[in-house]
């Protein structure tokens, strides 16, 4: 309660006098949901040294609901560093009945100034980069540009971050909302709501990272603890050995460019991959069958996974998050041992570089109801932390999701559901747990093959498969009215292969779409005997009849065929 108490004391003696001022934009920077308005927020960049301001983006979509709440629902993403806006559609959609505010953290690429920082990702890059030339690391220049363009980063850190939280609401004058974080944000809306208990109706936590707990300490333990709940970490570590005497090269976009680069990988780095990408619980539950690829030398099963980080990389503003970390978790960290993620490996040493103060812990707490909520397969805010520092909350309850990952609310409608129910009534007693929104896949559900990945960008190599198709219906027709048998048996094969292909793929595209990034369900397998038979009594036809349509089939159908176990499977 002390400790609550000197930090809104500290937050109200530093705050500035003036009220908050709202700018209005004439548009928004993303697509947003109709009856949204976009603004910016104007708050000094230390409130310990008023003076200079900034100005923080936020979208507010206005609920049309004859029910509308008083009360609304604020949110900030997580990072630090990633956007907020472009998610106000999700949230619209989980709380209809209430305002929707999507806050941008300050330094965010859609506040201003923007602590965009590309030269971080060159950096990052360089861990997987083939050594060559000197083979010293690029050098340190967001620090110095960023000072050269007047920022100072010791006014982003996440009090300051949580003190915009607090006047945002009073700036657009709401008595009371709900606060609502995911990840890192968690912090930020918890430090919000103990500096601004009177305005805080309800917290939701998702993925909580308390401020307890030594991030980066803990990082290779969490993932470590997600594979062996998949039934894959004896397998991993046996790759990663191999990896690190003997490093994969893959080929992946360059975030920065157009074109592509050759990335080495060792053990660590396909760790610190993989666990960036299984935060996403329909990789994570597909994870078993990629080991088992990787583990037989199919590279290629990584390649859409290298596919999506490229971009992630950009999507951060590097020198937001690095400002935060370097003041407020890199320097509560050990690092008894090397660490063998290299994102962790580049943030210490960028911190060493920037040499920022460390923050002083905050040990924030609120007395508002609390939801907590977390996945199961979460690699970055497991259970075992978020759990215990929930029950120091005075008023908060926990869920657990499983088969979930990082951000319930992002993969889980059983989630959203949970949080929507919670923000209506605080004191209900909370549903019945959630099923695992995804099967795991093992290595016999999936036949690994790069056509379906292909297929998705490229759709017009799926051509041989229409046109199989296409005849097959003619044979059908011709057949049938005919009292052609052989032809229109011919006919019914392929459209029972054509049709049950596409069931198959269509169901698993439903049920989890990530599998056709590393082939074709296994039970395609078996359907393909029927395209056999199809093209079998197409041939067997023209030994009654040569004319140009069965010759015209047997030939398409054996390039099919050819296509097929060539190129498809």
């Amino acid at each position: 309660m002390i400790s609550r108490l000197v930090l809104a004391l500290s937050f109200l003696l530093s705050a500035p006098a003036a009220p908050p001022e709202i700018e209005w934009q004439g548009g928004c920077p993303v697509a947003v949901p109709s009856g949204t308005r976009c603004g910016f927020l104007v708050v000094p960049e230390r409130r310990d040294r008023p003076g200079k301001t900034i100005k923080v983006g936020f979208a507010r979509f206005s609920s049309p609901s004859i029910r509308r709440k008083s009360d609304p629902v604020v949110f900030t993403a997580g990072g630090p560093g990633a956007a907020t806006s472009q998610l106000i559609g999700t949230l619209r959609q989980m709380f209809p009945d209430r305002d929707v505010i999507a806050l941008e953290q300050r330094g965010s690429r859609f506040s201003r100034p923007s602590l965009g920082c590309p030269e971080a990702v060159t950096r990052l890059l360089d861990h997987l980069i083939p050594p060559s030339g000197s083979g010293e690391p690029p050098p340190e220049t967001c620090l110095g540009r960023l000072r050269e363009e007047g920022v100072d980063l010791r006014g982003y850190t996440t009090e300051e971050i949580a003190a915009d939280v607090v006047d945002l609401r009073q700036a657009l004058g709401y008595p009371q909302w709900n606060l609502f974080g995911v990840s890192y944000s968690t912090r930020s809306m918890l430090r919000a709501a103990a500096l601004d208990p009177e305005g805080t109706r309800a917290v939701v936590l998702d993925s909580f990272l308390p401020e307890s707990v030594a991030w980066y300490d803990d990082a290779e333990r969490n993932l470590l603890d997600v594979m062996a709940a998949l039934g894959v970490r004896e397998r991993f570590e046996r790759l990663a050995a191999r990896l690190d005497a003997a490093p994969l090269f893959v080929e992946a976009p360059d975030p920065l460019t157009e074109g592509r680069l050759t990335l080495t990988l060792s053990g660590g780095d396909l760790m610190t991959i993989l666990g960036e990408a299984i935060r996403d619980a329909r990789v994570a539950a597909a994870l078993p069958a990629l080991i088992d690829a990787l583990e037989h030398g199919r590279r290629e099963v990584l390649q859409p996974i290298l596919d999506r980080a490229a971009p992630a990389l950009t999507s951060y503003d590097w020198g937001l998050y690095h400002a935060v970390q370097c003041q407020d978790e890199v320097p509560f960290n050990e690092f008894a041992a090397e660490p063998r993620l290299f994102t962790a490996l580049e943030d210490r040493r960028t911190c060493k570089e920037w040499k920022l103060k460390a923050s002083k812990p905050a040990e924030a707490s609120t007395e508002a109801p609390v939801l907590v909520v977390s996945g199961t397969l979460d690699p970055t805010t497991p259970s075992r932390t978020a759990r215990p520092a929930a029950g120091r909350l005075p008023a908060a309850r926990f869920v657990e999701f499983p088969g979930v990952g990082h951000g319930v609310f992002l993969t889980s409608v059983c989630g959203q559901r949970t949080i929507a129910a919670f923000v209506a009534d605080p004191a209900a007693p909370a549903a019945a747990p959630c099923p695992a929104p995804y099967e795991r896949v093992e290595a016999g559900d999936v036949h690994l093959t790069a056509a379906p990945y292909r297929l998705m960008s490229e759709p017009w190599l799926a051509a041989p498969l229409a046109l199989f198709a296409l005849i097959a219906v003619l044979q059908l027709v011709a057949g049938g009215g005919h009292g052609w048998a052989l032809t229109a048996f011919a006919g019914l094969s392929g459209l029972a292969f054509a049709g049950l292909t596409l069931q198959i793929v269509y169901g698993q595209l439903e049920e989890n779409e990530v599998v056709l990034a590393l082939g074709v369900p296994a039970a395609v397998w078996p359907v393909t005997w029927l395209a056999i038979l199809s093209v079998l009594l197409s041939a067997l036809s023209l030994r009654f009849r040569r004319r140009w349509p069965q010759i015209t089939s047997a030939v398409v159908g054996a390039g099919f065929l050819i296509w097929w176990f060539v190129w498809a499977m």
